[in-house]
C-alpha cells in the first residue's frame, strides 16, 4: 500500500501537449524535469536532512571521547542520559526514516515514472514524424535513442540532486566545526575543494564529449545489429555473413575506440583524485596532532576532524564517480536530442478540420513534387477521379505512380499546388482524418509482430469477430488461418505472425491485408500493386472480392500487371511525372502509344490477346 502510494505520486501518461522539446540541453531537461519539480525538490529536502544526520553524528562521536575523558565513567551515563537517548533515538528511528522516505522518493516516485513518462512523450512525438524521418535512419538506432534519453536524463538529475547537499552540507560543516576546534584546521581542507575543484574543471568537460561521442557509436552500432537482424533473410539468401560481419565489427570497433578514450579520462581523474585525497589526510591528520601536542584542541577533536576528513575522502571518490556518470548520462541524452529534438516536416495546421467525405470526388490540381531533389518527381499534375469512378494508374517504373497516391495520403507535402477530396484541401485536415478515410492495400504488405486478430483490427479497432470472421471468408484466408500454430500456444485468429508477418507466405500476407481493408471500408480505395504476391489461381479466387470491395467506392489502382486493371473505368497512364495518355483499355490500345507498347511487351507481342 506503501509503495503504491509513492508510485503514483507521478502520473507517466499525464496529458502532456505533442510538441517538439526545446533544442537545448538546458531546456530539454527543464522541459521534462519540471513535470517531476514538487518530488526532486521533496528528495533535495530529504537529502538535506540526510546529509546533516551524517555530520551531526560525526559531531556527537567527536564530543563523546571528551565526554568520556571528562567524567568518572560511574557518573557518565547518569550526567549524559539525555543526550545520548537523543542519539540512540536519531540513529534507531529518525535516521532510518529519513533514509527511508529518500529512498520511497527516489525509487518508487522517481525512477521508474520519470524514465517512462520521458519515454513515453519522446516515442508520442517521434511517432508523429513523417515517412522520410524514419526512411532516412536505422529503426533501431532511433528506438535506442528513445529508450537510453529516458533512465540517462534520470539518472544525471538524481545524481546532482543527491551530490549537491552531500557536497554542501559535508563541506560547509566540516569547514565550521573545523574552525570552532581551531581555524588552522580549515586550511587542508580549503585547499583541497580548491585542487578538487580545478580537477573537475579539468577533467569534466573532457568526460562529457567523449561520452556523447561514445553514445552516438554504441545508437549506431544498434543501429547496424538490428538492420542485419531484420534482413536476416536476405542476408542469408546473399550468402553475405562475412560481409554482415565486417559491417558490425566496423561500428564495434568505432565504440570501442570511443569508450576506451572515455575510460582513459576516467582513470586519470579517479587517479588524481586518490592523490589529492592522499594529501587531504596526510596534511589534515598532521595538523590536528600537532594542535593537540601543543594542548590547543581536544581528543575528540582529533576524532571528529579525521573521522570528517576520511568521510569526505569517501565522498570525494563518491562525487567523482557521479560527476562522471552525470555527465556520460548528459552526453547519452545529447545523442538522443539528435534524433528526438527534430520538426515534424508534415504538420496539421492550428486551425486543421476533420475530413468529411460525402461522395469520394478526388482532385491533384497542378501539383509539383520532388523529394528535396533539383528535377521534380511530378511537375504541374492535373487529374481528376470522379466520387465512385474506379482508374487505373499505369506506366513505367519510376514514373510518378506511387508517389502520387503517398501526396494523396499526406506521407509528404506539395511543393505546389493542392489535391482536394469533395472539395477539402487535404493540406487543411487532420492527417488522421483523411488517412481514415482512405483504404490502401500495398505491394508490400508489412504486419504488425502481433496476432492475426490484432493486424485484423487495425482496419476496425472496434470490430466483433464475427465481422473478422466475415472479411476473413471474403478475403478467401479462412482456410489457412484456421490452420496457423504459431508454437506458442496461439491458433487460428490469436496465432503470432512473426516481425513483418515473417510467419506467413507473401500470398496469405496479402489476403490479410484485404481482409483488413475489407473492415475499414472506407470510401477511398487505393490499390497499389494488391495482387502482385498471388499467384493466378489465388489472384482468381479473391478478385470478386475485390469486386466486392470497389462497389460504391472511388477506387485507384496501380499495377504492372496490366490484365489486373483493364477492366477499370478508365486508364491513366504517367510518364516522368506527367498525364500522357488517358482513357479505356480499348482506347488507349486503339491509340497506339505508351500504353499499347507496355501492353505489346506483357502479352509476347500479340496486342489482340484480351
Amino acid at each position: 500500500m506503501l509503495f503504491r502510494r509513492f508510485e503514483s505520486l507521478l502520473d507517466v501518461f499525464r496529458p502532456s501537449p505533442d510538441r517538439e522539446p526545446p533544442p537545448g540541453i538546458l531546456g530539454f531537461y527543464v522541459h521534462y524535469l519540471g513535470q517531476a519539480w514538487p518530488l526532486l525538490l521533496a528528495v533535495l529536502v530529504v537529502g538535506f536532512f540526510a546529509a546533516l544526520i551524517e555530520v551531526a553524528l560525526f559531531d556527537f562521536l567527536g564530543r563523546l571521547i571528551d565526554m568520556a575523558q571528562a567524567t568518572p565513567s560511574t557518573e557518565f551515563f547518569q550526567r549524559y542520559r539525555g543526550e545520548l537517548l537523543w542519539m540512540l533515538l536519531v540513529v534507531l528511528l529518525i535516521r532510518p526514516l529519513v533514509f527511508g522516505l529518500h529512498d520511497l522518493l527516489a525509487n518508487q516516485a522517481i525512477t521508474p515514472n520519470l524514465t517512462n513518462l520521458v519515454r513515453w512523450q519522446n516515442h508520442r512525438y517521434v511517432l508523429g514524424q513523417s515517412l522520410s524521418f524514419f526512411q532516412n535512419d536505422f529503426a533501431g538506432r532511433i528506438a535506442q535513442r528513445i529508450m537510453q534519453t529516458g533512465p540517462a536524463l534520470r539518472d544525471s538529475a538524481m545524481q546532482v540532486v543527491d551530490a549537491l547537499w552531500h557536497v554542501l552540507v559535508y563541506a560547509g560543516s566540516a569547514l565550521y566545526l573545523f574552525a570552532a576546534a581551531d581555524p588552522r584546521l580549515m586550511l587542508p581542507l580549503g585547499l583541497w575543494i580548491l585542487g578538487y575543484g580545478l580537477l573537475l574543471g579539468y577533467f569534466v568537460p573532457r568526460i562529457k564529449e567523449r561520452s556523447a561521442r561514445a553514445s552516438a557509436a554504441r545508437s549506431s552500432l544498434m543501429g547496424r545489429v538490428v538492420d542485419g537482424y531484420s534482413n536476416v533473410t536476405t542476408l542469408k539468401l546473399f550468402a553475405h555473413s562475412r560481409e554482415e560481419e565486417g559491417y558490425a565489427r566496423e561500428a564495434m570497433q568505432r565504440l570501442l575506440d570511443k569508450v576506451r578514450r572515455q575510460t582513459r579520462t576516467v582513470t586519470a581523474l579517479d587517479f588524481s583524485v586518490t592523490c589529492l585525497n592522499g594529501l587531504l589526510i596526510g596534511a589534515t591528520g598532521a595538523l590536528a596532532l600537532w594542535l593537540w601536542s601543543q594542548a590547543l584542541i581536544s581528543t575528540g577533536a582529533i576524532a571528529l576532524t579525521l573521522g570528517l576528513v576520511i568521510r569526505i575522502n569517501n565522498m570525494a571518490e563518491w562525487i567523482m564517480w557521479v560527476v562522471n556518470g552525470i555527465f556520460e548520462n548528459v552526453g547519452t541524452v545529447q545523442d538522443g536530442m539528435r534524433t528526438i529534438v527534430q520538426p515534424r516536416q508534415v504538420l496539421d495546421r492550428v486551425d486543421a478540420q476533420p475530413l468529411r467525405v460525402s461522395q469520394g470526388t478526388v482532385r491533384f490540381e497542378q501539383i509539383h513534387f520532388h523529394y528535396g531533389k533539383a528535377d521534380g518527381v511530378i511537375g504541374g499534375l492535373d487529374l481528376q477521379v470522379g466520387a465512385g469512378e474506379k482508374i487505373g494508374l499505369v506506366g513505367p517504373s519510376g514514373a510518378g505512380k506511387s508517389t502520387l497516391v503517398s501526396l494523396l495520403l499526406r506521407l509528404y507535402d506539395l511543393q505546389d499546388g493542392r489535391i482536394l477530396i469533395d472539395g477539402q484541401d487535404i493540406a487543411a485536415v487532420t492527417q488522421e482524418s483523411l488517412r481514415a478515410q482512405i483504404a490502401v492495400v500495398t505491394q508490400d504488405t508489412a504486419l504488425l509482430h502481433r496476432s492475426i486478430r490484432d493486424n485484423l483490427r487495425y482496419g476496425k479497432p472496434e470490430a466483433s469477430d464475427a465481422e473478422l470472421l466475415e472479411a476473413v471468408r471474403k478475403a478467401r484466408a479462412e482456410t489457412f488461418i484456421g490452420q496457423l500454430d504459431d508454437g506458442q500456444g496461439g491458433r487460428g485468429l490469436d496465432a503470432q505472425v512473426g516481425e513483418r508477418g515473417v510467419k506467413l507466405s507473401g500470398g496469405q500476407r496479402q489476403r490479410i491485408a484485404i481482409a483488413r481493408v475489407l473492415l475499414k471500408n472506407a470510401p477511398i480505395l487505393v490499390l497499389d500493386e494488391a495482387t502482385s504476391a498471388l499467384d493466378s489461381e489465388v489472384e482468381a479466387a479473391i478478385q470478386e472480392s475485390l469486386d466486392t470491395l470497389m462497389q460504391g467506392k472511388t477506387v485507384i489502382a496501380i499495377a504492372h500487371r496490366l490484365s489486373t486493371i483493364a477492366r477499370m473505368d478508365r486508364l491513366v497512364v504517367i510518364d516522368q511525372g506527367q498525364i500522357v495518355e488517358s482513357g479505356s483499355h480499348a482506347q488507349l490500345l486503339e491509340r497506339g502509344g505508351l500504353y499499347a507498347r507496355l501492353w505489346q511487351h506483357q502479352t509476347g507481342g500479340f496486342v489482340g490477346v484480351e
